[in-house]
């Protein structure tokens, strides 16, 4: 069956109608042949060759007929393929630009920070000067704190 995809569609559907026709016409040819005596003796095999060719003619059309549907639902589906990859192409385009603002945010954040610890917690390094007291300040605490918080 795959080799009738290489054949135009018209071709295909003019094969079948000319076997079930042929059918058909040999088939009633053969119930009127009895009256004509000197073809009289091969009413029999035309009956059968026609009726032979009948039925694959109707097999062939119904084939065909199935053929074209399944042909009509694989274009359906390739045009909701199409419009579904346009959708994520669109949402991808939105994610990105979500994760460069998200990053961004996360980048100055990390800077607002390092510039908070450079300018509110450095002046407390003396307090781990060898021989002080080893306490740590509150600054520190908040730094981590608002480092650790999501990004808003």
């Amino acid at each position: 069956m795959w080799i009738l995809h290489f054949l135009p569609e018209t071709l295909i559907l003019s094969i079948c109608n000319v076997v079930l026709f042929a059918g058909i016409f040999l088939t009633v040819a053969a119930f009127f042949i009895k009256s004509i005596p000197v073809i009289n003796q091969y009413r029999l095999p035309f009956q059968v060759l026609g009726i032979a060719l009948l039925v694959a003619g109707v097999y062939w059309r119904g084939g065909y007929a199935i053929e074209m549907e399944w042909r009509e639902r694989v274009a359906e589906m390739e045009q909701k393929v199409s419009e579904a990859e346009a959708a994520s192409l669109e949402a991808n385009k939105n994610i990105k630009t979500k994760i460069v603002i998200r990053t961004q945010v996360v980048r100055t954040r990390g800077e607002d920070i390092v510039k908070y610890v450079d300018r509110e917690v450095v002046p407390f390094n003396n307090k781990f000067a060898p021989g002080g007291p080893c306490e740590i300040p509150k600054e520190f605490f908040k730094a981590i704190n608002t480092a650790s918080e999501s990004p808003k």
